[in-house]
């Protein structure tokens, strides 16, 4: 009964990544909230920390499940794959281009600044603030057209910048890295569509990068418990990342970012209070 009820939790839990790291509005923030009210029984410290990142891999397999036609560079002749297909081969240079800032600065400062910012406050300012600038950005496109309405018209240039704006995502929590990515994106003249797409394909390198990183810290000595209460978590998060992913991008063909915006502004304002009322508990 007790590891059923651990499972169920696994679940919940990849139900919030699912839903939360795709739609612009901070895996972080909800994970904090989720934490304090749910906690699995039997697993090490350890396991937790890397759990909340590794189980980021379901999500990223639905992405490659979903734009598979879109990011994989070679083409079948026959049984053999080896003919690069150079419009993909570019956008994945572009993509490594944009990880570069946040790839560098999370080996070398990533317990840094987990020490420094990851905590309530930090999360439920970045949560206000990225809202705020997502209403302010999408009032200001409201008479603009995008510059750049295809995936391959992102170059070099504007690939690094949206890397910036992914940066900050990785030093301050609660920003979202979708959420930074996205606003950047339409900042820099990309449409949503496409800076949505471009967001989803950085993630792969970074999500992947950040799993590697937490096992690597782990090790290997998972007990037979905590390797279910992962696979249960990946999958599930896999399964609600294909519904949100699919979601998301017919949403953004009809309405703006606007709604993200008020509802981060509304999640900050939770986290604030919930952090306040706790503080002044002790």
């Amino acid at each position: 009964m007790e590891i059923i009820i651990e499972l169920l939790k696994s679940v919940l839990f990849g139900i919030v990544e699912g839903v939360t790291e795709w739609l612009p509005i901070s895996s972080t923030g909800h994970l904090i909230l989720l934490e304090e009210f749910v906690s699995f029984n039997g697993v090490s410290e350890g396991f937790w920390q890397m759990f909340e990142v590794v189980i980021q891999l379901g999500a990223i397999i639905a992405v490659l499940v979903i734009f598979w036609n879109k990011i994989f560079p070679f083409s079948k002749n026959g049984e053999v794959l080896h003919i690069i297909k150079r419009d993909k081969l570019y956008l994945w240079l572009k993509i490594i281009v944009a990880c570069i800032p946040a790839a560098v600065v999370g080996l070398l400062f990533d317990d840094l600044i987990d020490a420094l910012f990851y905590n309530p406050l930090t999360v439920a300012v970045m949560l206000i603030l990225v809202g705020i600038a997502f209403i302010i950005v999408e009032r200001a496109n409201l008479k603009k057209s995008p510059k750049i309405t295809e995936l391959d018209a992102i170059d070099f240039r504007t690939a690094f910048l949206i890397g910036v704006f992914q940066l900050i995502a990785a030093v301050f929590p609660g920003t979202s890295r979708s959420g930074a990515t996205i606003l950047g994106g339409l900042m820099l003249g990309v449409s949503r569509t496409v800076a949505a797409e471009f967001t989803f394909f950085l993630a792969i390198p970074v999500m992947f990068g950040a799993s590697l990183l937490k096992v690597v810290k782990f090790g290997l000595a998972f007990t037979s418990t905590e390797l279910i209460i992962l696979i249960v978590g990946c999958v599930t998060a896999f399964a609600v990342s294909m519904i949100c992913i699919r979601f998301l991008m017919d949403f953004i063909k009809k309405h703006d970012f606007r709604v993200f915006g008020w509802y981060r502004i509304a999640l900050g304002a939770v986290v604030l209070v919930y952090a306040a009322v706790k503080t002044f508990a002790h």
